[in-house]
């Protein structure tokens, strides 16, 4: 997270054909803001509002800082807590994904990285140390009622499914109501645009390969709306042959079994795109029916 006084430091700006790119680092990302200004000065002027916003967002939601919201909800020891406006709508909207998933989407289940690192190594966890975490995950455990969030002792809660979506969509409003012009945010292939880059012209995102690889395996064209990928790239186990997904199961505390190698998925917003990703990828061997079933744009990869 960088404070403002090291904007100019952190942030980028360069000439590409048609459009400006805008470049900074937040939430452990590479974030890409494409402006189809006119001036090398507006481009500096919405990549640093971009920047500030995504350090904000991180600021106040990421689990690694101890300054922000959420290690406040999770020392609060079982004792109630106000929280402001825009807490309280991403937790509601935690809430209706957990009532949508049947309780596989869980924001409280970030409990389990206790035991879980997913650093590309053969360590997985033993069934006794899953079990032992499991009475701590459970939204239905917690308390929520007009502003006011009660976690029981010893649970914790995490942003990190939602954020990186959100913090696209609040930002693409934000550039938006500075100046209108055609705009796509990307926060490390988390997508939002505004509209067409010029007319019958599309904005070009690829879509990257489970293994990390250089080449694209797909090159997708978006007009308006979000676009967001969940997959096993860069965090997963490998043992004896199996490779384990990030995607937990809060139910079982174990990786989804049979989840896709990667989902995309396209959707008004990125914050819905990136929904219904992840919970494909809760669906492991049913992903495709679900997607299906959602009648929406997506890419899947196993």
């Amino acid at each position: 997270m960088s404070s403002p006084e090291n904007i100019q430091r952190d942030i980028g700006v360069q000439s590409k054909k048609g459009y400006w790119l805008g470049r900074f680092e937040a939430m452990a990302s590479p974030c890409e803001i494409l402006l189809a200004c006119e001036t090398e000065r507006d481009a500096w002027m919405l990549t640093r509002l971009a920047a500030t916003e995504a350090w904000r967002i991180e600021q106040k939601y990421s689990r690694y800082r101890h300054d922000g919201i959420v290690p406040r909800i999770n020392q609060s020891k079982g004792l109630p807590l106000a929280v402001d406006d825009e807490t309280a709508q991403l937790i509601d909207f935690a809430y209706q994904c957990y009532e949508l998933s049947d309780g596989l989407f869980d924001i409280s289940s970030g409990v389990l990285r206790k035991v879980w690192r997913f650093d590309g190594s053969d360590n997985t966890p033993s069934q006794k140390s899953i079990e032992a975490l499991l009475p701590f995950v459970g939204l239905h455990r917690a308390q929520w009622e007009q502003g006011v969030f009660t976690l029981p002792d010893g649970m914790e809660i995490d942003f990190g499914g939602i954020g990186k979506e959100y913090a696209v969509d609040r930002t693409l409003t934000l550039l938006q109501q500075a100046l209108d012009i055609p705009l796509l945010v990307n926060f490390g292939g988390d997508i939002a645009a505004n509209r067409e880059r010029e007319k019958d012209t599309p904005w070009l995102v690829g879509i990257e390969k489970p293994g990390g690889e250089d080449d694209s395996d797909a090159w997708v064209e978006i007009k308006r709306g979000g676009l967001a990928t969940s997959g096993d790239a860069r965090r997963y186990l490998l043992k004896n042959g199996l490779r384990y997904s990030h995607v937990l199961n809060p139910k079982s505390g174990w990786p989804v079994k049979n989840a896709p190698r990667s989902v995309t998925v396209s959707a008004p917003t990125s914050t819905q795109a990136g929904i219904l990703a992840t919970m494909a990828m809760l669906q492991g061997l049913n992903a495709e029916r679900f997607l299906d079933e959602q009648k929406i744009r997506c890419w899947v990869i196993r």
